[in-house]
């Protein structure tokens, strides 16, 4: 019994010491008080000296303010330390940058195309129409009049002076609470009457025969944060580390305006209290130009336009995982640099200009863009073991079909097929990131017997669509074998972008046998 007992205490013990082991999710030790000390130091510094400089900075963004329509305005340079440079700056190797992603700018005859590498692969392709004012409206802000209520719809028609008028749905409605009793539960039609004069942004950009998305929550994006008008709104991404996180949140407790929301963007990274605040200067300027245009335009106004999509995209993504950006048009180029400068003056130099005349090839056959721009235009997509992948697209979803093709394996049929569909998940993430796919998915994975391997493959599928900034969910795989998903869908996709309908099938892609089909029925319908 004594035997018993000494080695029942023997486990116990060895239980207290596996209990006292560090446990994953456990947190780190916070810094000592000597570093912190330092730090806060220099940042007092650092704040002292640039005062003066955010001061006249401010100045002469009033002077400029007069273009307040305009999307790019009223950004002046940024004057920073030579660490905060060094910093930005990333990696360097014999002087040349070195980064994931190159960013190639093609303009000509009206149309802008933006075609993004990750190393030599091209993962994103856009077309932008900077002459259009009707479908790339994403982000625009509008002086719109209500032109009707449906109740049974939840939504309102609002006319922003498009050719078709915006919707407006009741999830998207803000409104006071003082002004409006029992707000949770209100109806849109009470809320909303007729040739009511409202101030809307747009979220989604008008496709096919659907017109515009609206919603009364405005919000404009700049380098840093995210200000959000009229709103109590407070976030910062969830990409940043949570020890970012926490020194951000303090900045935000001392800059934050206590009338407007505010997002913190991933840009904000390291960035000094002195930038963001400087940021967020301008955006509440901005919004203070929007709402005094408001007061004296005609009903329906354009209150503020998003900047042309090169711009956008330096302002959202351009940092210093990019190794440059080439651009071949020379007038194009200055304002892209001059931008950059002002946003990012840490890696404008990364911005380059591609002479067309002096190259050999052009900017996208210099980098094989105008090939694979030509196979993600195929329904068919091959995989590297000999798998493809058929993508369909419909009015009401996206189907994506995975096949074995010339993949036959060498053990098993059910390690084959979990190679195969491994691949594909893979694929799949790279395509509808490049053919901008957006709305209802469905995918047809090769049947697997073994739950475990479904798991991994819907995993996987969730791992590799990380990469992907566009909001994504995915369900697991079902016994048919089908993974439900959805991507949101912002504008029209890549093949939309290139092609035109088919004026001879309307879209269907086959033309009937008029001639045949009448003789079925007897010639009772000619």
């Amino acid at each position: 019994m004594s035997n018993e007992k000494k080695k029942k205490e023997d486990r116990l013990s060895s239980r207290k010491k596996e209990d006292n082991k560090p446990q994953i999710g456990d947190s780190k030790p916070a810094p000592n008080q000597d570093s912190r000390k330092k730090s806060s130091d220099s940042q007092q510094k650092s704040k002292s000296q640039k005062r003066e400089r955010k001061r006249k900075n401010v100045k002469a963004h009033d002077a400029s303010k007069s273009e307040h329509v305009e999307g790019i305005g009223g950004h002046s340079p940024l004057d920073l330390y030579e660490g905060s440079l060094l910093h930005r700056r990333g990696r360097e190797r014999r002087g040349k940058p070195i980064g994931r992603y190159l960013m190639c700018v093609s303009a000509s005859e009206g149309v802008t195309q933006i075609a993004v590498l990750e190393g030599r692969s091209l993962i994103e392709h856009y077309v932008s129409h900077p002459a259009n004012d009707w479908s790339e409206i994403h982000g625009n802000v509008y002086l719109g009049k209500v032109q009707n209520v449906l109740p049974g719809m939840e939504a309102a028609f609002v006319d922003i002076g498009t050719p078709k008028n915006a919707v407006l749905y009741r999830g998207d409605l803000q409104f006071d609470d003082q002004d409006v009793e029992g707000s949770s539960s209100v109806k849109i039609e009470e809320a909303l009457k007729l040739n009511q004069k409202i101030i809307a942004q747009v979220t989604k950009n008008p496709i096919a025969h659907k017109g515009a998305r609206l919603s009364q929550e405005v919000s404009l994006a700049g380098r840093f944060v995210v200000l959000i008008p009229e709103s109590k709104t407070f976030g910062i991404s969830k990409r940043l580390p949570d020890s970012e996180r926490r020194r951000l949140r303090s900045i935000l407790d001392r800059i934050k305006p206590t009338e407007h929301g505010i997002i913190v963007r991933t840009a904000a990274e390291g960035v000094t209290e002195e930038e963001i605040s400087l940021d967020l200067l301008r955006l509440i300027e901005q919004w203070e130009g929007i709402n005094s245009f408001a007061k004296k335009a005609k009903v329906p106004s354009l209150l503020y336009r998003e900047p042309e999509l090169v711009f956008r995209y330096i302002r959202e993504e351009f940092n210093k995982d990019f190794r440059g950006v080439l651009i071949d048009d020379r007038e194009l180029f200055e304002k892209v640099r001059n931008y950059a400068e002002s946003v990012a003056p840490a890696i404008a130099d990364r911005v380059s200009f591609y002479d067309k005349s002096e190259e050999k090839l052009s900017l996208f056959e210099r980098y094989h863009i105008h090939e694979q721009l030509m196979k993600s235009l195929d329904r068919k997509v091959w995989l590297p073991s000999g798998g493809s992948l058929i993508i369909e697209s419909t009015e009401a979803l996206t189907v994506v079909d995975v096949n074995t093709g010339k993949n036959v394996g060498s053990s098993s049929l059910e390690e084959t097929v979990l190679a195969n569909n491994l691949e594909a998940a893979e694929e799949i993430a790279h395509q509808l990131r490049l053919r901008d796919i957006g709305g209802i998915i469905v995918i047809d994975f090769i049947d697997m017997e073994m739950q475990k391997n479904r798991e991994i493959v819907a995993n996987s599928l969730r791992e590799a669509l990380l990469r992907d900034k566009t909001r994504t969910q995915v369900f697991d795989i079902s016994e048919l074998g089908l993974v439900e998903m959805t991507r949101k869908r912002i504008g029209e996709g890549l093949i939309e972008s290139f092609a035109d309908e088919c004026e001879d099938c309307s879209g269907r892609g086959f033309v009937l046998d008029e001639k045949l089909v009448s003789a079925s029925d007897g010639g009772k319908h000619r």
